[in-house]
């Protein structure tokens, strides 16, 4: 079974919301398209319950690994990334999700044999 992915990103203040900050909002969605990419938070602020977290978050969901990458690395990407970079700080990653059959439990405790 293939799992998501995720391209997260932490935006952080000083954002300046250039004009091209507008081009860049308009355009991402037909990036993201044709390789399945979806926003799943959008520029939410977060409720920091832990730590700090000065900034907004960006979530978009892919269909795998693959896609992911092959997003961001597309040429309609890569065209329009400056408009949002050069004018607010952030970070973004790419990982995969852990799918639907996760169990915490027994992750922990592989980790726990592993470390023994």
């Amino acid at each position: 079974m293939t799992k998501n992915a995720y391209g997260i990103a932490h935006l952080r203040p000083p954002a300046v919301l250039h004009e091209e900050v507008f081009e860049y909002l308009e355009r991402i969605q037909a990036t993201l398209d044709p390789y399945g990419g979806r926003f799943v938070v959008h520029g939410a602020q977060p409720q920091v319950m832990e730590g700090e977290w000065p900034g907004a978050l960006v979530v978009i969901e892919f269909p795998g690994l693959a896609a992911a990458h092959e997003w961001y690395a597309s040429p309609a990407y890569r065209e329009i990334l400056a408009l949002r970079a050069d004018h607010i700080p952030g970070d973004l990653v790419i990982v995969e999700g852990c799918g639907p059959d996760h169990d915490s439990a027994a992750m922990g405790a592989a980790m726990r044999a592993a470390a023994a």
